[in-house]
C-alpha cells in the first residue's frame, strides 16, 4: 500500500500563486508515475500534471505554461507549482501516484486539498 499526504492548498487572488507538496510513503518502490487530478463543484475530475520517475512530464491543455509539476525521488514528494492562477483553478487538487505499468497514475489518492482563487 501507499500512502499519499498533500499540504499547500489555501485561499488566493487571481493571478497569485501556490504550490501544493504531496509525500509518500509505504511501499513508494511500487510506483512509478504520479500526479495531480483536480475537481470543481459540479464537475467532473481532469488530470491536471503528471510526472514519471524518471521526470517526464505531461500537463493538462488547461494548465500549461502556468503550472510546474517536480518530484524529489529522495524525499519521496511530488510539488505542483501554480502560478497566473484564475478563479476557474478552484477546486479539490488530489495527489496520485501508479503503479509500474498503469496507464495513469490513479491506482493511490490522497485526502485532496482546497484550493480556491477569488477574483
Amino acid at each position: 500500500q501507499v500512502q499519499l499526504v498533500e499540504s499547500g492548498g489555501g485561499l488566493v487572488q487571481a493571478g497569485g500563486s501556490l504550490r501544493l507538496s504531496c509525500v509518500a510513503s509505504g511501499n513508494i518502490f511500487a510506483i512509478n508515475a504520479m500526479g495531480w487530478y483536480r475537481q470543481a463543484l459540479g464537475n467532473q475530475r481532469e488530470l491536471v500534471a503528471t510526472i514519471t520517475r524518471g521526470g517526464s512530464t505531461n500537463y493538462a491543455d488547461s494548465v500549461k505554461g502556468r503550472f510546474t509539476c517536480s518530484r524529489d525521488n529522495a524525499k519521496n514528494t511530488v510539488y505542483l507549482q501554480m502560478n497566473s492562477l484564475k478563479p476557474e483553478d478552484t477546486a479539490v487538487y488530489y495527489c496520485v501516484a501508479g503503479l509500474w505499468g498503469s496507464t495513469v497514475p490513479d491506482n493511490y489518492w490522497g485526502q485532496g486539498t482546497q484550493v480556491t482563487v477569488s477574483s
